[in-house]
């Protein structure tokens, strides 16, 4: 591992790599070596120079920062990604071009303390040990770390192919199948990178309730409320299939509370 990081700063906007370089002087790990105001500038420096490791921003003129990552990706000696941006919808893409992490702007500094014990971990551990977490388990992780970030009423979920944004009010409900996450909309069932509990921390806890380890539902699309056994409960849903829910045990007393019956 090296004494101190080689680092990059690559956003177009002066003023935001003079915040990103006052936030980074306080890291000795970090010796920022280089800026750039575009992807095109940062290509030529990152071929003239070893860096460790590349805070990029994502919107720019020309090429962006996800077109750069995925140009990194063909080159023999690679620089760690940071990506610095204030937009929240291209995480999964961010993913793809891996990078260690995903910060937005304005930057937090535990966030940035946090990102960059990723770049020293992973210089620590062997290549092997990283890949036999997973490729879908370091997915789930980046989109959870990267979610704890915001608090927005918008959730990623791929559909055909393609990711797209549902917003919050239009979850009827989430849950886990088969070590995999989805959430349900009327007509749908859409799979999301997110953990269960990633969604829960996310999605407004005034309106979705936690029902059972396995479901996370929007109350305000409950129709009805049926006995179960045991002190447990099934809840209608008001989706095209009228879908149930389950409700554990040690859940019901809460919704009792909740709703007031």
């Amino acid at each position: 591992m090296p004494e101190k990081f080689k680092a990059l700063i690559v956003d177009d906007e002066y003023p935001a790599r003079q915040e990103l370089r006052f936030a980074l002087d306080s890291f000795d790990s970090i010796e920022i070596v280089g800026e750039a105001a575009n992807a095109q500038e940062a290509m030529e420096l990152i071929k003239a120079l070893d860096y460790h490791v590349l805070f990029l921003d994502i919107s720019m003129p020309g090429m962006n920062g996800l077109e750069l990552g995925a140009a990194i990706q063909e080159m023999p000696q690679r620089p760690f990604i940071i990506f610095v941006t204030a937009y929240d919808e291209f995480a999964v893409s961010a993913f793809e071009v891996n990078a260690v992490d995903y910060i937005l702007k304005p930057i937090e500094q535990k966030r940035l303390e946090k990102a960059i014990n990723k770049v020293i971990r992973l210089t620590r551990e062997p290549a092997s040990a990283e890949a036999a977490t997973g490729g879908r388990n370091k997915k789930a992780k980046f989109m959870e770390d990267f979610q704890n970030q915001i608090k927005i009423d918008r959730i990623p979920a791929e559909k055909q192919g393609k990711t797209i944004l549902v917003n919050e009010s239009d979850i009827f409900y989430a849950f886990t199948e088969r070590d995999y996450v989805y959430i349900k909309t009327y007509a749908d069932k859409l799979l999301t990178r997110f953990t269960l509990k990633a969604l829960t921390a996310r999605l407004n806890s005034s309106i979705f309730f936690r029902t059972h380890r396995c479901y996370l539902v929007n109350l305000h699309k409950v129709k009805e409320i049926i006995p179960f056994f045991n002190g447990t409960y099934n809840l209608i849903v008001e989706d095209m299939g009228r879908s149930e829910v389950p409700v554990s045990r040690a859940q019901a007393k809460k919704l009792r509370k909740i709703l007031g019956f």
